[in-house]
């Protein structure tokens, strides 16, 4: 009897006895395989090909570390060290109810056959312990359940999922593609987190590449955490220090060798010296006292990524900055640097534009096929710009006038100078006299009526009343209305979208499409005649984009600068209106062999239909 009761406590006290002393990393070394599915090299799992991932994994499992932030650069295999090694620590090691948190549900199903089945099925002392073969187990795809636990795959964008049962393993993975709520729910995040209030060895993980810097939710659990950069040991001093994209050395022509330049002593070593001493790197913490575990990495120092490769990304993604295009050099930053993209005040410089001024040597130059106008209404004056328009939106700064006196009286000496400004011709370089094809005059706020009425008079030169919209997200050119008292043709502009538009041509460097040309005037002379001086660009870039907030949602709008030197932005409205011209026009801008060829195509056409009779 005595006998039999040892053995039961025995049995109970291996039971609950707690788990090994094993690392997470010492886990993966010795248990884990790598499927082929998901790796180049099939196997056994070695954490010194990656050495960075040691101290990451290590934290995940540290019994005093309540959470830990990963905020890195794609190609670092963070999934499979920070979210699937846990994963399969737990449940060998330590069972426990777990949640990998994805941005959406089709996402996490992904993940749940691409990535997590794999490792279940090819990691022996997994697949004995969840039987994934077998529906009739439980198990399903965004469920597995296992002796002690289970883990859950849920989607950001659900809020069910996110109300379920208690757990104690948190997942988040690429946080910052996560919705702003749930339904109406509030922040996922937040909703995910609550659910690990019941367990005292309750453990998050947040892992994401960063996004924007005013929304990423990484960026700031990273600042709020122990702030650890990974660093490196110089191959010829010795000195520990992060690996930084200032420091790379290339020749953009010759990409055969890429080096880095020490910070300490100034030597230049190349990728294959330094990484052979990345297994006696490791992460220095700016607030080592944090409870908060934060990891910083980039692809600098990754071992799955090439040196060469992030700088031809990098040289890919200069290229189409060149053209106006930043989206490529936004994504390379995030995936590639593991940094926040600063979008908050994107703007233009006046000195920039300043310099740009290039002397036209005639009126308007002869690649200019139409020309429209906008014009800001104020109390006391007209605000005009024309605007030459070339093949694929490439623009030419005609003229930009200023007409005052009082508006407010449509028999007042101002609306006829205004018409008279509107009917006048300009001279292109070839001869040719050109009119302007479209106007769109500003009604919102000021002598509204007038305008109304001035408009309908001039419907037959295309002269047309616009006003903005409130919404900045709104469609640039709408439909447009006679909900007026004159019964005149209305066009409501997103004016924040056709902004942006400009914004991103003003930045288009090489002539060609989308870019701005601006004239520059005779010199000697003291006063600019076609009112393209230091004023008109300051107007022209008097607003930025700022960052703001509503209803928990992000969103650009437009604001000035500042209430100084650049508080007038006329030059900048006139400049979108005079776009909005062209658009409104719906004149296709082709280059000029294109259009003949278009147009002997068409006369072709209608030769055959006519029995060859043109």
């Amino acid at each position: 009897m005595r006998e039999n009761t040892r053995k039961l406590f025995k049995r109970i006290f291996e039971v609950l006895k707690p788990p090994p002393d094993l690392k997470l990393s010492e886990w993966a070394d010795q248990y884990r395989r790598l499927s082929s599915e998901a790796s180049a090299e099939p196997g056994r799992w070695r954490t010194e090909k990656a050495p960075y991932q040691k101290e990451i994994m290590d934290a995940i499992t540290d019994i005093t570390i309540k959470k830990v932030v990963v905020m890195s650069a794609a190609q670092v295999g963070k999934t499979d060290a920070v979210i699937l090694n846990p994963i399969g620590y737990y449940i060998h090691y330590d069972p426990s109810p777990m949640m990998v948190l994805q941005p959406t549900i089709q996402m996490a199903e992904s993940f749940s056959k691409e990535r997590l089945s794999p490792m279940l099925r090819d990691t022996p002392v997994l697949s004995e312990r969840v039987n994934d073969k077998s529906r009739n187990s439980g198990n399903t795809i965004l469920q597995k359940i296992f002796p002690g636990g289970h883990v859950t795959m849920v989607g950001a964008n659900s809020p069910a999922s996110l109300a379920s049962r208690p757990i104690r393993i948190l997942l988040a993975d690429e946080i910052d593609r996560y919705p702003a709520t749930a339904g109406t729910e509030g922040d996922p995040l937040l909703l995910a987190a609550k659910r690990l209030t019941t367990f005292w060895n309750k453990k998050e993980v947040n892992v994401s590449t960063p996004g924007n810097k005013e929304t990423s939710r990484i960026a700031v659990e990273y600042e709020h955490s122990s702030r650890g950069e990974w660093n490196t040991p110089c191959p010829c001093c010795g000195e520990l220090q992060p690996l930084k994209w200032g420091n790379v050395d290339f020749d953009k022509d010759d990409l055969s060798e890429i080096r880095y330049v020490c910070e300490k002593c100034g030597v230049i070593s190349n990728e294959i010296e330094w990484k052979v001493h990345f297994k006696e790197g490791c992460f220095i913490h700016e607030d080592p006292e944090n409870p908060v575990k934060g990891f910083h990495l980039n692809t600098l120092a990754s071992t799955l990524a090439t040196w060469r490769e992030v700088v031809e990304k990098f040289l890919k993604a200069n290229e189409e900055k060149k053209k106006g295009n930043i989206e490529l050099l936004k994504t390379w930053t995030n995936t590639e640097l593991g940094e926040t993209w600063e979008e908050d005040g994107e703007q233009m410089d006046e000195e920039t534009l300043l310099k740009r001024r290039e002397k036209y040597n005639c009126e308007v130059p002869e690649e200019v096929l139409y020309l429209t106008a906008g014009v800001d209404t104020q109390d006391d004056r007209f605000e005009i710009e024309v605007v030459g328009w070339g093949p694929e939106y490439e623009s030419w700064g005609i003229k930009y006038a200023v007409i005052y006196g009082d508006n407010s009286d449509m028999n007042n000496q101002v609306w006829k100078d205004l018409d008279i400004f509107l009917a006048q011709t300009f001279a292109r370089s070839d001869g040719a006299k050109m009119k302007i094809i479209c106007t769109c005059i500003d009604s919102g706020g000021h002598r509204g009526n007038q305008v109304y009425k001035f408009c309908k008079a001039r419907f037959n030169r295309k002269i047309f009343a616009i006003r903005g919209s409130n919404d900045s997200a709104a469609a640039y050119i709408q439909k447009p209305t006679k909900n007026n008292r004159e019964q005149a043709y209305l066009f409501t502009l997103g004016v924040d979208t056709g902004k942006s538009l400009l914004l991103q041509r003003l930045k288009v460097e090489e002539e060609g499409p989308g870019y701005c040309h601006f004239p520059k005037d005779e010199d000697g002379k003291p006063y600019s005649p076609r009112g393209y001086d230091e004023k008109f660009f300051k107007g022209l870039t008097a607003e930025k984009q700022v960052l703001v907030y509503k209803k928990g949602r992000p969103f650009f709008e437009w604001r000035l600068r500042d209430q100084g030197q650049h508080k007038r932005n006329e030059a900048l409205d006139c400049r979108n209106y005079a776009t909005a011209a062209i658009e409104i026009t719906a004149l296709p801008l082709k280059k000029p062999e294109e259009k003949t060829q278009a147009a002997g195509a068409k006369k072709k056409r209608k030769r055959r239909s006519n029995g060859g009779i043109a």
